[in-house]
């Protein structure tokens, strides 16, 4: 009995020195670990704790000594942020070539606002008020003019030190700060800025994508269920992978069964019809495609199964709405402006638009507000044999848009 305790004690002291190896190992080294042991996740270094198991770095050394106590490993995957082409900034200069102390956008309403309000002259957008959005991205810049009074929550998921950093949500990529103007832009205190859909709106950037765009799965389903436990009523995900993912799966169950909207990307995968991408494939989640000005869905932007399903019921596979997603101009990781396109964009004119109508009053406050964007929204144009309006794969129910 005493040898084996040596033995077990040797094996767990060589798991515990591998590591210090896995800071340094390839990025591609994060693993599910089925285990509910506290000792085994304390000696392989546990990173996030679901219910079934725990995700961890390992080492080529700690993975294979993990097989031989015969735990049941499999990797994380990731997913990536969903732009169609890369952001181009807005940068003006002075009369000397500096770059101006305060950068001011094209316009302070841009089309894609204009055209959720369902106002042509709009001047200031409205509403939003004491409803938590959570945008898991790449970070947001929480010093922006047009965002620093709507960050009220910022935390890091991606740190390989710790699983969680608060305070912390720095974008180096621009993506997440481009996605939360759109949602919660407020103009900025001297109101020379850009304007969001739910100016009002709480702002909790939690960073889960790194500087590269990739995302790890854990650190997403991790962030999902922070922010479902925190409160936050709507979540925005322009992310997405091609593959539904488990750990994913089940955070976006404990979100929704929390009373969490989620809203995801569509994916820019399109033309063919079921290229639509996870987590916005699931019937829990509300995907959301591109259109551009003229109200036409381009054809990178991923379809849905819509054709093949119940009319106007969302099942596996389906788009849900179309929103403006070509060449919109938002905030920008430097502090000015950037133009870019995808479903990653058009995403957050529905969760601002959700923040903005959130149904306070409603017992199920999710569930209402949901059915009241489809309530809202225009259906873009295809007519069935008979001339009526068809849940199409390119759009779902259509545009929302305010009446």
């Amino acid at each position: 009995m005493k040898t084996k305790k040596i033995a077990y004690f040797i094996v767990i002291l060589s798991l515990l020195l591998g590591a210090n190896f896995s800071y340094g190992a390839s990025e591609d080294t994060r693993y599910f670990v089925k285990s509910a042991s506290g000792l085994w996740r304390k000696s392989l270094g546990a990173r996030h704790v679901f219910g079934n198991g725990f995700t961890a770095d390992l080492s080529a050394w700690q993975l294979k000594v993990a097989g031989m106590f015969g735990l049941e490993v499999e990797p994380v995957r990731k997913l990536y942020i969903l732009p169609e082409a890369e952001a181009a900034t807005l940068t003006q200069t002075s009369a000397k070539g500096r770059p101006v102390s305060r950068q001011v956008p094209s316009a302070q309403v841009q089309w894609g606002i204009k055209m959720i309000y369902n106002d042509s002259t709009l001047e200031k957008s409205s509403g939003g008020l004491d409803v938590n959005v959570a945008i898991l991205d790449t970070g947001v810049l929480k010093t922006h003019p047009d965002l620093k009074n709507r960050i009220k929550d910022c935390k890091d998921f991606t740190s390989l030190k710790q699983p969680i950093v608060n305070g912390q949500c720095e974008d180096k990529n621009g993506h997440g700060t481009h996605v939360a103007g759109v949602i919660a832009a407020d103009g900025g205190d001297d109101a020379r800025g850009i304007y969001g859909v739910a100016p009002e709106a709480n702002v909790w950037a939690y960073k889960v994508c790194g500087t590269n765009g990739s995302c790890w799965s854990d650190d997403i389903a991790s962030a999902l269920m922070t922010a479902a436990d925190r409160g936050a009523n709507v979540v925005n995900l322009s992310l997405g992978s091609d593959a539904s993912n488990q750990l994913i799966a089940d955070a976006v169950s404990y979100a929704t069964a929390a009373g969490v909207l989620v809203v995801a990307a569509a994916g820019n995968d399109g033309p063919y019809v079921g290229s639509i991408d996870y987590p916005g494939a699931y019937s829990s989640v509300v995907a959301v495609a591109a259109v551009d000005a003229a109200k036409d869905v381009p054809g990178w932007s991923s379809r849905g199964l819509n054709s093949s399903s119940e009319p106007y019921v969302v099942e596996e596979g389906d788009v849900e709405f179309a929103a403006p997603g070509v060449s919109i101009e938002s905030t920008w990781k430097d502090g000015g402006y950037a133009v870019s396109s995808g479903t990653s964009m058009a995403t957050p004119h529905v969760a601002g638009l959700a923040a903005k109508l959130w149904q306070v009053e409603a017992l199920d406050q999710a569930g209402a507000t949901r059915g009241l964007l489809q309530d809202f929204a225009h259906d873009l144009g295809l007519l069935s044999e008979e001339g009526l309006p068809v849940d199409d794969d390119a759009s779902g129910f259509g545009l929302p848009q305010l009446r």
